[in-house]
């Protein structure tokens, strides 16, 4: 393993803090504190692709598009550890690609209406493999955090400077169903 880190575009359930920390750390006993301290998590804009939901899922997809821009959170400080986690987290349906994304200094609205988009910068993204299987609607955020996330995460991973809910009891089938 190297020393070097790793910076990824995450636009679908892996915005959300509980579910990042959930797949790269699901069985470490270090502080939440310490593990946050490791990421940089920022909006960010990715031009010339478009998100879609996957049929019968959860989580979305990406697949080129020159008309369509796609706003996620681009997260650094990855290790080859969690780029191992995360590639076994994402599968077989997705493949590990080199984009370019463009910070947002401000967020606008679901539309992008009102983004600034700010500095360029490199990074990874999981493009998915089989565009025959997304829906023709947009993947929303705020239903999955709202109906879904508790099934994707660990139940002791909140964070009280999110706007996330707070962590929930989760039963046996529902934890295994985040595995």
């Amino acid at each position: 393993m190297s020393d070097r880190t790793h910076a990824a575009f995450f636009y679908g359930t892996l915005m959300a803090a509980e579910v990042f920390f959930t797949v790269c750390y699901r069985f470490s006993n270090e502080n939440v504190s310490l593990l946050k301290s490791l990421h940089d998590f920022k909006p960010a804009i990715l031009h010339g692709f478009c998100r879609r939901r996957v049929k019968d899922a959860d989580y979305p997809g990406i697949t080129p598009d020159k008309d369509h821009e796609v706003r996620g959170m681009y997260v650094t400080g990855l290790t080859d550890a969690n780029m191992y986690h995360l590639d076994a987290f994402e599968g077989s349906e997705y493949e590990r690609q080199t984009v370019k994304v463009r910070l947002l200094s401000k967020v606008g609205d679901d539309k992008g209406r009102g983004n600034v988009e700010g500095e360029e910068v490199e990074c990874e993204v999981y493009v998915f493999k089989h565009p025959e299987r997304l829906e023709d609607r947009e993947w929303d955020f705020e239903e999955f955090r709202k109906h879904k996330m508790k099934k994707w995460t660990r139940e002791d991973y909140g964070f009280e400077d999110t706007d996330h809910f707070a962590p929930q009891h989760v039963d046996g089938d529902e934890k295994l169903a985040a595995v």
